[in-house]
Order: C-alpha cells, then sequence, then structure tokens
C-alpha cells in the first residue's frame, strides 16, 4: 500500500507537535480521517503536498474572502518586506488602515492593533472592566471568542467539535467571573442582566453565531441586547472577528444596524496574515496605556506585512457592489443546495448569512447551542470524507462555518452543489 505524503508528514509531525497540529480542529479527528498537508493556494482552490486539487470553501477560515494568493494583497505584502519584516517601532501603515477601520465601522472612533483574535477579544474584555470596575463577564453558549481562560465555558469551535466540555489548566478563580447564557434566549438574558448581584462588567456576543455553525440571531435579540446594556451601563463588545468586513464593509453592526461600544476584528484586516484588533468609543479606549491604566501591549502588534495585507484587502472590499455582489452569489447557492436536500431526502437544515453558511445534518431549526447539537456528526464526517475524496475541502467539523468568496466562479459553485448531491445520496444508500 502507498503511504501519502500528507500520511508521512503527519506521521512526523506527531513527533514534534502536540497531535501534530498547531490548532485543534486541523488534526480532523471528528470527521475520522488524517488531514493533507497544504502546499499552495490560488484563487478558489488549495493544492496538497501530493499534488490533489480542492475546491475551497474554508478560505483559511474567513480570511480569504477576495480569494487565495490575490496578486494585490501579494504586491502589497512582498513591497512591505522588501523593506523589512518587523521592527517594534510605529509605522504609517498602521494609521493607514486604523482609519480604514475608523471610518468602516460604525460604532468605532479608536483602534488597537495586536497579532490574533484571541489577543483582541481577550484585551477588549480586560479593557471594559478597568473601565467598569466590574468583574463578571456574560457570555452566550456555543460562541467562541477564543482561547484565553475566560472563555473556555461552554465554548464552541474546536471545543465541541473535540466534545471537552471546558479545559483543564483553567483555575477556578478565574471562570467564576465567566456566565455563560443561552444564545438568542431574550428572557434569560434579561433576568441574568438585571441581577445586580452579578456586578456585570460586559456582554461579548459573536453577532452571528459561526462557531457552532452559522447561528443568526432572532429578530430583536441585538436589539433588546443593547438596550438592556446601554440602561443597564455594562459595555457591549461585539466579537466580530468572523463577521467584521465579511458580511459587509461595516460588519454585523451595519448589517444589523445595532451599535456596540466595543468591537474585536481578526481574519479579513489581515488579508490573511496574524492580526487582530478592537476599537470603540473614545472614551473606553481612552483607557489603555499608556493614554490610561490598562495595560495591554505586543512585540510584533501593528506588523508591516500584515498591515499592508490589510490595507490592500480593504481596498478591494471597497467597490461599491462587492458585497452584493458575494451575497447574492451566496444566497443563490444556499438555494440550489436546499434543494439538494429536498430532492434527496437528507435530513438538512442550512442557515446562511451573508456569504456565511452551515449546513446541519438535522431537520430541526438551528438557533442556539443545544438545537446545534442535535445534528448528525458522525453523517457530517462521512460527508466530509466523500467531498475530499471528490476534490471538494469542506471545514472539517459539523460545528464550523462555510465561506464563499469574490473567487467562487459560477462553475465552482455549480460543482460544489453537483458534488453534494452525490454526497447525500451516497450516504442514504448506506
Amino acid at each position: 500500500m502507498n503511504i501519502s505524503t500528507s500520511e508521512k508528514l503527519f506521521e512526523k509531525a506527531q513527533q514534534y507537535i502536540p497531535g501534530g497540529v498547531n490548532s485543534p480542529v486541523r488534526a480532523c479527528k471528528s470527521v475520522g480521517c488524517n488531514p493533507v498537508f497544504i502546499e499552495r493556494a490560488q484563487g478558489a482552490y488549495v493544492y496538497d503536498v501530493d499534488g490533489n486539487e480542492y475546491l475551497d470553501f474554508v478560505g483559511s477560515w474567513g480570511p480569504m474572502i477576495l480569494g487565495h494568493a490575490n496578486p494585490l494583497i501579494l504586491k502589497a505584502v512582498n513591497e512591505a518586506a522588501a523593506l523589512g519584516t518587523s521592527f517594534g517601532a510605529s509605522t504609517p501603515r498602521e494609521i493607514d488602515l486604523a482609519s480604514m477601520v475608523v471610518e468602516a465601522l460604525p460604532s468605532v472612533e479608536k483602534v488597537r492593533f495586536v497579532n490574533s483574535g484571541t489577543e483582541a477579544t481577550m484585551s477588549a474584555v480586560r479593557l471594559a472592566r478597568g473601565y467598569t470596575n466590574k468583574k463578571m463577564v456574560v457570555k452566550f453558549d456555543g460562541c467562541y471568542h477564543g482561547h484565553a481562560d475566560s472563555f473556555l465555558v461552554k465554548a464552541g469551535s474546536g471545543v465541541i467539535t473535540l466534545g471537552i466540555p471546558g479545559s483543564p489548566g483553567v483555575p477556578e478563580d478565574i471562570v467564576k467571573n465567566t456566565l455563560s447564557i443561552p444564545y438568542n434566549d431574550a428572557e434569560t438574558l434579561e433576568k441574568t442582566l438585571r441581577d445586580e448581584s452579578l456586578d456585570i462588567a460586559c456582554v461579548i456576543i459573536e453577532p452571528v453565531a459561526g462557531n457552532m455553525g452559522c447561528v443568526p440571531p432572532a429578530p430583536g435579540f441585538l436589539e433588546k441586547l443593547r438596550a438592556l446594556t446601554e440602561e443597564l451601563g455594562i459595555v457591549l463588545i461585539f466579537d466580530e472577528v468572523i463577521t467584521g468586513f465579511r458580511l459587509g464593509y461595516g460588519g454585523a453592526q451595519e448589517y444589523f444596524q445595532v451599535m456596540p461600544d466595543l468591537t474585536t476584528l481578526g481574519k479579513i484586516i489581515g488579508g490573511g496574515l496574524p492580526v487582530g484588533a478592537y476599537g470603540g468609543k473614545k472614551e473606553i479606549m481612552d483607557c489603555i496605556a499608556p493614554d490610561g491604566p490598562v495595560y495591554q501591549a505586543g512585540t510584533l502588534s501593528g506588523n508591516p506585512l500584515a498591515m499592508a495585507a490589510g490595507i490592500a484587502t480593504l481596498k478591494q472590499l471597497q467597490q461599491s457592489d462587492f458585497y452584493s455582489q458575494l451575497n447574492n452569489k451566496a444566497a443563490s447557492l444556499a438555494e440550489e443546495l436546499q434543494q439538494v436536500a429536498q430532492r434527496t431526502g437528507m435530513p438538512s437544515t442550512l442557515n446562511r448569512v451573508g456569504s456565511m453558511m452551515t449546513a446541519f445534518f438535522t431537520d430541526n431549526e438551528i438557533f442556539d447551542f443545544e438545537s446545534a447539537m442535535t445534528a448528525n456528526a458522525d453523517r457530517y464526517a462521512r460527508h466530509y470524507r466523500q467531498m475530499m475524496s471528490e476534490g471538494v475541502n469542506l471545514a472539517p467539523s459539523q460545528f464550523e462555518v462555510g465561506f464563499v468568496s469574490a473567487a467562487h466562479s459560477s462553475r465552482d459553485l455549480e460543482k460544489l452543489v453537483k458534488m453534494t448531491e452525490w454526497s447525500f445520496k451516497k450516504l442514504l444508500e448506506n
């Protein structure tokens, strides 16, 4: 039996890297196979070390809204790299990207760059606590805000993919200051926020949940959350690491017309390079050192390569019809996939917001963490393996989001629909 190059690399990787991967979901444990190792990518496709081509709907978990190896982004990064990769000092590009973010997001008056989404959310929560002089953080079941200690309570993403309830190594003294409540449950939300004994500093939410699969907010839920936090003096944080510049140029806050106090960003604003950011009202942001007492720092924050990639990305997203074209393309795809489920009789519920979508293997409506858990993850695992065998790269977890990019052609989307119908039929035969 011939052993592929990917299999050899995975075996070697496990000798030096825990689980052979640098992020748990990449190990593909929940879908019952070993990962392929990617050598290169172009447009809507990725290519593994064995020369196999895959039509990609992962998009590096969201950043590749323009597709892989976008020539304008590569040009910007190459030009920046030629001048030096890091200085540990301020650069003009930081101001350029910061001004673009402030102009794009309705609620952001100042922004601070960091190196990851986890850094952004961790820093935003510290800032909210420092600003309010309160301790408690309220989050929502199934929402993932990175791997900082405070957030690994009923978190989504890889935590639920691997069936981990929380995480060892997180002290109870930290977790006791985080309260997780059901997503889209307005009654529990109001009861919790009005409990004065909780000493709530902030509420953090994915305005569209993207880490238990795509779960949109119920009508009026974000509006109620905003009204309550404003009334009660609680800082509202939108985690827009996924939705920022994905749903529209002004993010989810523009899409839903609900303005938070703080916003966290990542993924798209770095054009595929490691980056994060948090921003918001001037009075809150001015509490950050050196202007205020809340400390946060980062050696590589505002990295010139990431800033160059972010600027090049946002410039292309400013085209007047970019989001209408992208979201219409995704809407048509979702409709065709729903028709496939109906034709084949596959129990399936497809949730979509903009160019984000998840097909859950269940007939149930998916509106929160508990309903998402009714999806048949074993069936998804078989579907994933079948699609990979035919050259379609989906997220290696039932509880992640698929992304449509500007690089996906109508022919690419037709291939996804065709292969999905083939896979569904095969699943139902066995």
